[in-house]
């Protein structure tokens, strides 16, 4: 036994000489990574999304998720090639398919709608403002369509989107007859001071004003109906609840004055235009595909009463889908029979912004901001600015809102065609935002 052992020993360095070497290690593919920068950001901003570590041109899907406040689920998709270092830059590449194509660094957020397995027609619209909008954004590998099961995940990160910056002050009001939330900068100010409203579907919407106070105005998002003691429903409205709450902007310490501005989206745009011609202390109106007549509900102030145009639902057109198009359902406001719901806007001394989406199939709100210009023309007055935007919808909102063709209406209970073409409608939201807010500090100072 032992001379068999030393003949083993003596022979193993022979065998290990005639084994064959071991295969070279594969070369070391590095990791995918996504990165978007800043990770946290105000929702008005704009992010960079980078991609690293794909071989030269391999195609991925890029996913961005999130959740409403209530649990439903929003994601979008894009389809991208990396370049032939491995690389993609969302701000540079083009994508290829998927919810958009082009070069459109906020793509993914633009486009972000209801998953597969929740209800369609559901609008992304943050009810809370002191937290963020967590989006996750996926690197799945090939393409995958947004309704198909994607590839593997590569690469994820989380980004954050805030509607308030570090420093700004909400402050509900309950302030004689007025309700809502007044939104302050950091600072001693004082400040613009800036009324936000929303259209007919009510309650009260703050995510404008939680942005506009980031950008240094003090903004009070003023709800009008269907909201703690306010009338539940678009029946009647007077004027004077509209002055109060421009009274109590005016006179706030933090508020610069000597007048104040309004800010109105649909119905919403409707009364600043009211409160402009109206009410002294208000001197700048940015109105959003608003109408150029008092519409729905009879405005009273004092003994003066402006009868609401009405809407005709038989003039309302259903696709084979169910959705709703209310384009030709209001009463025609250049009929001379309808001449007294037409707010007399000449005897406004302040200044007007109209924006419009040429596609808002909402009602037509080009040709309404048409009407307000023709009247202020006739009566010598160039107190205006227009700016109108091919391909838009009805509802431009702050950068980066999800566009949302089709949102079910809350007073109808149905789903209403809104208008517009994603890409046309995001960047009429980019573009105006920047306009607004110029405007505002131009004439609020």
């Amino acid at each position: 036994a032992v001379m068999w052992r030393a003949v083993a020993a003596a022979s193993a360095p022979a065998r290990a000489l005639c084994r064959a070497p071991p295969p070279p290690a594969p070369p070391r593919r590095r990791a995918v990574s996504v990165a978007v920068s800043p990770t946290a950001s105000l929702a008005d901003e704009r992010v960079e999304t980078r991609v690293a570590g794909l071989g030269p041109g391999q195609p991925v899907t890029l996913r961005a998720v999130t959740a409403d406040e209530r649990g439903c689920l929003f994601q979008s998709c894009a389809h991208y090639w990396a370049d032939s270092r491995g690389q993609l830059h969302l701000g540079t590449d083009a994508s290829h398919g998927g919810d958009y194509t082009g070069v459109e660094p906020m793509g993914l957020f633009w486009s972000l709608a209801p998953a597969g397995m929740e209800r369609p027609y559901q609008r992304l619209v943050p009810r809370s403002t002191g937290a963020p909008m967590k989006v996750e954004m996926l690197v799945h590998e090939g393409h995958s369509l947004s309704a198909a099961i994607p590839g593997p995940v590569v690469a994820k990160a989380e980004v954050e989107r805030w509607f308030t910056a570090p420093g700004v002050r909400r402050i509900r009001l309950k302030e004689g007859g007025v309700r809502g939330s007044l939104f302050v900068p950091p600072g001693d100010g004082p400040f613009p001071g800036v009324i936000d409203m929303y259209g007919d579907e009510g309650g009260l919407i703050e995510f404008r004003s939680s942005l506009l106070a980031t950008r240094g105005f003090a903004a009070l998002s003023l709800p009008y109906f269907d909201f703690e003691d306010l009338p539940k429903v678009m029946k009647e409205f007077r004027l004077e609840y509209f002055e109060e709450a421009a009274r109590f902007l005016q006179r706030h310490p933090k508020v610069k004055g000597p007048g104040v501005g309004v800010i109105g989206t649909g119905k919403g745009a409707e009364l600043a235009l009211s409160m402009i011609t109206f009410l002294p202390e208000v001197v700048a109106a940015v109105c959003i595909s608003g109408c150029s007549s008092n519409t729905v509900a009879d405005l009273h102030y004092g003994e003066m009463t402006l009868p609401g145009l009405r809407f005709d639902m038989n003039k309302v057109s259903v696709s084979d889908a169910g959705v709703f198009d209310t384009f030709e359902a209001l009463d025609d406001p250049t009929n001379p029979a309808n001449s007294p719901c037409t707010i007399p806007i000449e005897k406004a001394e302040g200044h007007f912004l109209l924006v419009v989406g040429e596609d808002d199939r909402m009602w037509k709100s080009s040709l309404y901001a048409e009407l307000a210009i023709g009247r202020l023309r006739q009566h010598g007055k160039e107190n205006f600015k227009l700016l109108s935007y091919p391909g838009a919808g009805h509802r431009i909102d702050p950068p980066s809102t999800p566009f949302c063709q089709v949102a079910m209406d809350r007073v109808l209970g149905v789903p209403v065609v809104g208008g517009g073409e994603s890409k046309a409608h995001a960047y009429a939201q980019e573009h105006s935002w920047g306009k607004i807010q110029e405007f505002l500090h131009l004439h609020l100072g």
